[in-house]
């Protein structure tokens, strides 16, 4: 690597290594961190002053960076980092990150134990592979003890089948038991955590740390990957919220199979929290993720064995997440399964089904769209302005008389649609004889200026009633 600015500020001291490709880092950067970038946030001068300022502001030791994507170091980040007294590193196109974070790594183990032993090596060396399950192998064989890497109750990967016995809350009776087994964080910049689990043993308290620490730079590694290939994914999903293009195009360089599912996950936090909670519940799926504002977006393979729970199976697994990840709501909504016809579609779908979702005034909500009924997916669509219009034009009199009567005509014919124009079905409901249902649907229809007996004017206030 060649030093290309910050030549007097060599001698800062390095703590931890850091890859990110994220415009503003600021969340996650800390200080003493060597941060590694492919400055794939790069696009036009100016970009790098957002950037290179976390850096900063964090007190990071230097930055190294590749330019092989932009034809060298563009001349705004070299300004940007003599500004801020960064230090900056030029990597080359043929040096990967993957042999930087291991001679750091290997540098920080020595110093942290005087020199490296074979156990540190064989761990490095496993950590330079894709897998994160590989990295647990070989942990487990150096420490002579079965190991886990959970999301919450998730098993992400384990050198047993299925979760550590007693560790996860047991579904029936609630219960775990922990004390078998030790528990060390994998460190990284994300906002969810995830958690090492070793079975207690006589094992080096000091191995343990170490295979947390390469756990974190695995994941860290795993989603510089991932985030990369979704790039070729942002026409699609530009074209999902609302832009234009050929979507037989745009999908065709997803390297996607059809049928697909559209998802949205929608928090007030952060897109970028929506994104890994997506990437959560999503796990090992064959998808693409995107994120937008608060929102984001997930396109996924469904080979046909997409299980009809699966919504209740992500909620599990978002509620199991919120005390860990600190996200105040968050509701998905799934559209499809579709062809590339269909994909606008569906993603209206899922947009209007994550609407459903929150209206439902839960904390965590996640709704198919196939098991939303029609108009309450169109009532969802719709604006709140719109709603509130609707709402007051078709229902307004019947309300205001309610509310200086004392009575409840509302509920009564609200009750009368539900049971299809029935006043026998509805007066049943209510608990009143027939004749007064009657009444009180005579009424009401004189109050709004309707029939009430007439179809279409009782499809309008069917939709009219599920705005309020």
């Amino acid at each position: 690597m060649r030093l290309r600015t910050g030549s007097g500020l060599t001698g800062r001291e390095v703590s931890r290594i850091y890859v990110t490709e994220l415009p503003d880092p600021s969340r996650y950067v800390s200080a003493g961190e060597l941060v590694l970038s492919g400055l794939l946030w790069w696009r036009k001068p100016g970009d790098a002053e957002r950037f290179v300022g976390a850096l900063a502001r964090a007190g990071v030791a230097a930055l190294a960076a590749s330019g092989a994507d932009t034809g060298g170091l563009p001349d705004d980040v070299i300004q940007a980092c003599m500004r801020h007294r960064i230090p900056l590193l030029e990597v080359p196109a043929d040096l990967s990150f993957a042999v930087i974070t291991e001679r750091v790594v290997l540098a920080l183990a020595a110093g942290r134990d005087s020199a490296p032993d074979g156990a540190h090596r064989r761990l490095l060396e496993a950590a330079e592979g894709t897998s994160l399950a590989e990295l647990l192998r070989q942990g487990a064989l150096e420490l002579g003890a079965p190991c886990w890497v959970l999301s919450g109750d998730r098993v992400v990967a384990g050198t047993e089948p299925g979760a550590p016995p007693g560790f996860v809350p047991d579904r029936r009776t609630g219960r775990t038991d922990t004390s078998a087994y030790a528990i060390l964080p994998v460190r990284g910049r994300f906002r969810v955590p995830w958690r090492l689990v070793v079975r207690a043993g006589s094992w080096s308290p000091g191995l343990a740390e170490e295979l947390a620490g390469l756990a974190g730079l695995v994941r860290a590694r795993a989603e510089q990957v991932r985030r990369i290939g979704d790039r070729v994914a942002q026409p699609l999903f530009r074209l999902l919220a609302g832009g234009g293009g050929d979507p037989a195009e745009a999908f065709a360089a997803t390297g996607l199979r059809v049928p697909v599912r559209v998802l949205l996950a929608r928090t007030p936090d952060d897109g970028d929290l929506a994104r890994e909670l997506l990437g959560e519940v999503l796990g090992d799926s064959n998808a693409m993720l995107a994120e937008e504002g608060d929102e984001a977006y997930a396109v996924v393979e469904d080979t046909g064995n997409w299980p009809r729970e699966w919504p209740s199976e992500a909620a599990n697994v978002l509620s199991t997440l919120a005390g860990v990840a600190g996200f105040s709501r968050v509701f998905v909504g799934i559209g499809g399964p579709v062809t590339v016809d269909g994909l606008h579609g569906a993603s209206q779908e899922a947009r209007h089904a994550a609407e459903v979702a929150a209206r439902r005034g839960d904390r965590i909500g996640v709704v198919a769209a196939a098991d939303v009924a029609v108009h309450r997916l169109l009532v969802a669509g719709a604006p709140d302005e719109l709603r509130r219009t609707v709402r007051d034009r078709v229902l307004g009199p019947l309300l205001a008389y309610d509310a200086a009567q004392g009575t409840d005509l509302v509920r009564t014919v609200r009750v009368f649609l539900e049971h299809s124009g029935s006043p026998t079905a509805a007066a049943k409901a209510l608990h009143v004889h027939v004749n007064t249902l009657r009444y009180r649907i005579t009424r009401a229809s004189a109050v709004l200026g309707l029939d009430l007996t007439d179809f279409p004017t009782q499809v309008d206030v069917y939709l009219a009633l599920h705005t309020v």
